[in-house]
């Protein structure tokens, strides 16, 4: 693991201005920056950086954090992978907290993997350029109409065809034969160093962050009967079932049009990106695994299947989307015209016409599969009633209740059969899962603690809403110096509650935090309570919050509730209304107004509840009668202060 001082470091020397602008063009507005969203298409911009906070947010998305959050959400970094792209970015040694001797070992190995893969890359991009590269690797790729951005793009290169050239050229640049042959680069075979991939054009295999974990490699020579494409074999790096060609070079893509096109072969993704359609990977010719389709979904829930137009591959493809389906995931099939497949497709056509096509042509899977298989089966009642019982197999697969109604509906039509068969036969296939579930968990039915838990979540929601608010004012507002004019609360001689007006000058957070702590009033949410708790502290022991040192300190979920509630503040900087002598009012003037009106609202929020609570205890019914009588007159006069008729 990443050493606590190391990250400290990183948060510290890291600005989020530099590490954004990386990847999105910025200019300068005001005190902030602004650009384009790089995760939606928009010509307005509507993303939002600030130098002084140290935070982003994009309000087309409403995506936001830190410089580590944005690596995350944009490349698709896990949070280690961040810290040390960051680190990299400026110069910071990397120090790693102590670890077992396993651990140490299996870390040192599998960089040694990462370090010679890249060596291998290298040296089959420049192999490609060498007098045999170009006449046999080069000259094949011209002739297939690849372009040379997209083999830069791709680090497509080329493997001399001397059986052990690369082998012995790493290991004179110092590489060990052994890591050679772990990543499947290197054969060894009777003590003599071979080659795995010689004479071959070589597309790297890049994991989402564009480390380099295998190969793929094209025979150019058909005369000889050996596999046209070989893959690097399983290594600690290299696991084929967890890897999609293309991921790296089409993730942003994917986000941004909130789609992923798969197809089947390296050169298919090449040449799709080449048309333009950059949304794109490819499974390397096999069916998507549970651990593919895990990685697709980090960047959308929607996939496109190209199928080439062949019948007999239609089918067979078929056979592998249910897979897809059970992962909460949305699928079209988009077949293409017969005898083509995508690189031949796109090869000769614009962008606009390749994207009218798809438009046109995708149909939803089940349909789809309907459409298809019931062609083979017309005329023969046995050969109906499996391909019936395979789509409602389909149509089990689907979450969604209203898609799975409307999928009966248009399979009705399809197969031409009654709704009623249908549904009769998705529950008894219902029926059977659940019974195969409840060997292994009992499902407990309680609709009563169902309506229960909605009465509750509309609560939470009310107090989300104020204890937001109170989050807020803090924030924003928390070390400003305000005269607060109110109502308290005394007894007269009687003992009855009368209000009497007083005047005193506090900071807001000194207000906020005295009024809480009088009432004894909790936080519901836990992750305001602990944002709460942090900025009180801070302002005890600093006499000011740094926003950009704060928040580094919060999870992720925290993280995200304060970017928005501040860069929320700052949302018309985007618009520049000042050039157009539209000045938007400041909050400062109404600063006393709005906190006291957001703590009255939260105790009268508390009291609802508690008198609720009250009518469902097991209490002395005079008692709990007496105690409902108080709170509602101290709600009353609680919302009179409000101007609130009850």
């Amino acid at each position: 693991m990443i050493s606590k001082r190391t990250i400290e470091e990183v948060f510290e020397t890291a600005r989020v201005e530099e590490v954004v602008g990386d990847f999105v063009q910025l200019k300068k507005s005001g005190s902030n920056f602004k650009g384009l969203s790089p995760f939606t298409e928009e010509k307005t911009p509507s993303f939002m950086v600030s130098p002084a906070k140290q935070i982003w947010k994009d309000f087309s998305s409403g995506k936001g954090g830190t410089a580590v959050t944005f690596l995350m959400e944009h490349e698709q970094y896990t949070y280690p992978e961040a810290i040390k792209y960051i680190a990299n970015k400026y110069g910071i040694e990397i120090e790693e907290t102590q670890k077992t001797p396993e651990q140490k070992l299996e870390d040192d190995e599998k960089e040694s993997l990462f370090l010679v893969s890249n060596f291998a890359k290298d040296y089959f991009k420049k192999s490609l350029l060498s007098e045999e590269g170009k006449s046999i690797g080069l000259s094949y790729l011209k002739e297939r109409k690849f372009d040379q951005k997209m083999i830069d793009r791709f680090d497509i290169g080329y493997s001399p065809e001397k059986i052990n050239d690369f082998s012995d050229t790493a290991v004179n640049a110092g590489y060990k034969i052994n890591f050679l042959e772990k990543t499947g680069l290197t054969i060894i075979k009777e003590d003599k160093q071979i080659d795995r991939f010689r004479a071959r054009i070589i597309f790297p295999i890049k994991s989402m962050s564009g480390r380099v974990l295998g190969f793929g490699g094209r025979i150019l020579d058909n005369s000889r009967n050996i596999a046209k494409y070989i893959n690097s074999p399983e290594s600690i790096i290299y696991k084929k079932s967890k890897v999609l060609y293309g991921i790296f070079e089409g993730k942003q893509s994917i986000v941004k049009n909130d789609n992923c096109i798969l197809v089947e072969g390296y050169t298919d993704v090449i040449k799709m990106h080449q048309s333009g359609i950059t949304n794109v990977v490819s499974s390397s010719g096999t069916a998507l695994t549970e651990n593919q389709i895990r990685l697709l979904s980090r960047l959308t829930k929607n996939i496109t299947v190209l199928f080439d137009g062949d019948a007999a591959g239609s089918r067979a493809a078929l056979r592998g989307i249910d897979l897809i389906l059970a992962q909460d995931m949305n699928v079209q099939i988009c077949n293409l015209p017969n005898g083509e497949d995508p690189d031949s497709f796109v090869s000769d056509k614009q962008l606009e016409d390749i994207q009218d096509f798809f438009n046109s042509n995708s149909k939803d899977f089940i349909v789809y599969k309907a459409s298809l298989l019931l062609k083979d089966s017309e005329n023969d009642p046995v050969k109906k009633a499996s391909v019936i019982r395979d789509i409602v197999e389909s149509i089990s697969k689907v979450s969604d209740f209203i898609k799975r109604e409307l999928y009966i509906k248009e399979c009705s039509k399809i197969m031409n059969i009654s709704e009623q068969v249908i549904y009769s036969t998705l529950a008894q296939i219902n029926k059977q899962n659940l019974r195969n579930l409840s060997k292994k968990k009992p499902v407990l039915n309680e609709p009563i603690s169902l309506i229960k838990s909605e009465k509750k979540k509309r609560s939470v929601n009310e107090l989300y809403a104020l204890e937001k608010k109170i989050i807020e004012i803090l924030l924003l507002y928390g070390n400003e110096v305000i005269d607060f004019e109110e109502e308290v609360f005394k007894k007269n001689e009687k003992g009855e509650l009368i209000t009497e007006n007083t005047k005193r000058t506090l900071k807001v957070f000194e207000k906020i935090y005295m009024d809480l702590h009088i009432d004894e009033i909790e936080f519901t949410n836990e992750d305001f309570r602990k944002i709460y708790y942090g900025i009180i502290e801070s302002f005890n022991e600093n006499k000011k919050i740094n926003i950009e040192g704060f928040i580094n300190k919060l999870s992720d979920q925290q993280q995200h509730e304060v970017t928005n509630i501040i860069m929320d503040n700052e949302k018309h900087v985007l618009h520049n209304w000042e050039k157009n002598n539209i000045y938007p009012k400041s909050k400062i003037n109404a600063i006393s107004q709005l906190t006291i009106e957001t703590i009255l609202n939260l105790r009268c929020n508390l009291i609802d509840k508690k008198v609720t609570e009250f009518k469902n205890e097991n209490l002395d019914q005079s008692n709990v009668l007496e105690q409902v009588v108080n709170y509602s007159n101290l709600k009353r006069l609680l919302s009179e202060k409000l101007n609130r008729v009850l």
